[in-house]
């Protein structure tokens, strides 16, 4: 089996019931939700051996994560803390006209402190893929360089990044900075269109820019992700795409992660990049069904509508 490591910043996701609104909201629920870990969920669902790496607040917060993650099949590597506390999201889902909200609370966060001595280095030297977000590297200095330092640790497996970009965690410039510094390292980059277009300042089409980013900063393969519309990766210089399918969206937080998660899992197994893409788009319009951020489609599911998405090409 092969296993992929991902290693970052996990949050509770507190949401009002139904269409509430947070100011008035008297009720939530509470989920886990972290790029990272959500990826992990999507790649153990598809049959990979996914481990989370991190650290976290030693408290009953701190070990909901750790728990939620075991229950989906996740193992866990991770750095207990005494002091910082656990990162929090509060996330709106309104009806049109009304617009969803993410207000982001991760602020001393523990995970902001974390350093390579605290995490199993010798367990992603020996992955067959690392992968990392970069909503991470906003978190702090500290994990910028930890992050560094797992991904040129991950350089004999696949290394695979996320662009991950949320205006409300840092600004564009800070962003490409610190980015930048880091995209040497990286083999696989996945992105949403827009924050890719934000990331990179561009505004042709999907197709030409992602090519454009392959062959100008050296990935073998970038993956853009265009959310119910599906998806297309450059790999090896060559475009495939994959429409998406329409389906009744009960909530689309954590569809890119599902996507990223299944990609990733179907690469690790050596499948072509047209099947990979297949597959994450499937795994995607999935989540899209599902509550929260965490999809629990699984790979039965996923491969089933991955069918159906082939025949209809």
């Amino acid at each position: 089996m092969t296993e992929l490591v991902t290693f970052g910043e996990t949050s509770l996701r507190l949401s009002p019931v139904g269409d509430e609104r947070l100011e008035t909201a008297e009720d939530v629920r509470m989920r886990v939700s972290g790029t990272e870990s959500n990826v992990a969920v999507a790649a153990s669902a598809m049959g990979a051996d996914a481990t989370w790496l991190s650290k976290l607040p030693d408290s009953p917060l701190g070990r909901r994560v750790e728990r939620t993650l075991h229950a989906h099949g996740v193992d866990t590597e991770i750095a207990w803390a005494d002091e910082g506390r656990q990162g929090l999201q509060f996330a709106e889902q309104a009806p049109t006209p009304r617009a969803d909200r993410l207000l982001q609370d991760r602020d001393r966060a523990a995970a902001a402190s974390v350093t390579p001595g605290e995490l199993p280095m010798d367990r992603i030297q020996r992955a067959d893929a690392t992968f990392v977000a970069g909503s991470t590297l906003s978190l702090s200095g500290d994990i910028v360089e930890t992050a560094e330092a797992v991904l040129r640790a991950a350089g004999n497996g696949l290394v695979a990044m996320d662009l991950d970009f949320r205006p409300g965690l840092w600004s564009v410039e800070a962003a490409r900075e610190t980015l930048d510094g880091v995209f040497d390292a990286v083999d696989v980059l996945i992105a949403n269109e827009d924050q890719a277009r934000t990331i990179f300042d561009r505004t042709d089409e999907p197709r030409t820019f992602a090519h454009a980013l392959a062959s100008k900063r050296s990935f073998d393969t970038v993956v853009i992700t265009k959310s119910e519309r599906g998806a297309l990766v450059c790999s090896d210089g060559v475009i495939h795409e994959q429409d998406g399918i329409e389906v009744d969206a009960v909530d689309p937080a954590g569809q890119h992660e599902a996507f990223t998660g299944a990609f990733l899992e179907r690469v690790l197994s050596g499948a072509g990049a047209s099947e990979a893409l297949t597959h994450g788009v499937a795994s995607a319009t999935l989540a899209r069904t599902i509550p929260g951020a965490m999809t629990t489609a699984n790979r039965a599911e996923v491969e089933s509508l991955a069918a159906d998405l082939e025949s209809g090409r």
